[in-house]
């Protein structure tokens, strides 16, 4: 993997034939910001991406600055190649997921894509499916005033994960009356690496509940989506050790799942300030040669002479090497993480850390990386 991705702007994406990105990742790693970047990369050529969001956090209301979101398909934003910083000619039609762009239905006019987003509510997801599969009606809303929702889902947690995944399955199959989909792309922003494969592996959980019926064949359906080709999980990771593991796990437990594996999406890469040769010298003694670089950039003021250049470099030299060598050390330690990851053979892409923090136009920045990098 290379620390500089190449810049891929005028070749197709990566994931062509996808349709439901699920982003997963240790908690801190930024998996939310990468997910909401990605939709709208996937967006930018002119397409609909629906962002799903499963954990009830509104973390996707906070970066887009917009009130907390219903349980409903909203528009979020509008976003275009040149939104993102990429030319305007992307080489004619583009796909976005499965479908070329502007086959999903409602594509807006002038080039410019649409994200969507949905804030699941299990309680309201519940409902709504028995209503659909066993017409209570208002029975439902008895149900929900007696709290049955809550205990349902707690005692069977493998409920809550069907109802889940199967409303962005459901977006992902989901087609207008005109015969077009509804979105050329979705994305989940799913629950971290630790609790991912149980949440998808939906079979799994809800076996010792329903052998037969409406869960047991809802079950079977979100799994044709989550394990075919229209599927893939990608994995967020920093380059530190604990985030790099854990994605290495999360790697071994979808493939012993038979989840299909997306790539990687490092986050929040620091820029080399030293160059390598810096790095390797950073153990020597390099006290004099510091002292004389400090001194040839002017430190001791206009009317310098040997003591007053002494006496304003040395307080400086010590901290600066120190510096040096806890930054010789960062780059080793992210070495060493390059190549952990590079031994899991994925498409690998680096966003960079964005030190005035991830407003809304970090957020189109960052997806304009993804768009460069080929994973969208």
């Amino acid at each position: 993997m290379d620390a500089s991705p190449a810049d891929r702007t005028g070749e197709d994406g990566d994931w062509e034939g996808v349709r439901l990105h699920v982003v997963s990742g240790k908690g801190g790693t930024g998996k939310t910001t990468v997910a909401a970047a990605l939709a709208l990369a996937l967006a930018a050529e002119g397409g609909r991406t629906l962002l799903i969001e499963v954990e009830g956090r509104q973390g996707i209301a906070e970066l887009f600055g917009i009130a907390a979101l219903p349980y409903e398909e909203r528009r979020i934003a509008t976003v275009s190649r040149a939104q993102l910083g990429l030319p305007a000619d992307g080489g004619g039609e583009r796909r976005a997921g499965r479908g070329t762009v502007g086959k999903a239905a409602g594509k807006p006019a002038g080039g410019g894509g649409e994200v969507f987003a949905l804030a699941i509510d299990t309680e309201q997801a519940l409902l709504e499916y028995l209503d659909m599969f066993y017409k209570l009606g208002r029975a439902g809303k008895a149900l929900q005033k007696t709290g049955f929702v809550d205990f349902a889902t707690t005692i069977a947690p493998g409920v809550r994960d069907v109802l889940l995944t199967g409303k962005a399955c459901e977006a992902a199959r989901r087609k207008g009356a005109d015969g077009r989909r509804a979105y050329d792309a979705i994305v989940m922003d799913a629950p971290p690496t630790g609790r991912l494969t149980r949440f998808l592996n939906v079979n799994s959980e809800v076996a010792g509940l329903a052998r037969f019926g409406p869960i047991h064949s809802q079950a079977q359906a979100v799994m044709r989506v989550l394990k075919s080709p229209e599927t893939a999980v990608h994995l967020v990771t920093l380059l530190e050790e604990m985030p790099v593991q854990e994605t290495v796990d999360g790697f071994t437990e979808l493939r012993e799942a038979a989840l299909p594996v997306g790539g990687v999406l490092v986050n929040m890469v620091r820029p080399p300030i030293l160059d390598a040769a810096a790095v390797a010298a950073v153990d020597g003694d390099h006290r004099e040669e510091v002292a004389l670089a400090l001194a040839e950039a002017g430190l001791g003021g206009r009317a310098r002479t040997g003591a007053t250049v002494r006496a304003a470099v040395e307080p400086l030299i010590d901290p600066l090497l120190e510096q040096a060598r806890e930054h010789a050390e960062r780059v080793e330690l992210e070495r060493e993480q390059r190549a952990d990851l590079q031994h899991l053979k994925l498409p690998t892409y680096e966003l960079p850390l964005l030190s005035e923090g991830v407003d809304l136009g970090g957020l189109y920045r960052l997806a304009g990386e993804l768009k460069r990098q080929g994973a969208a």
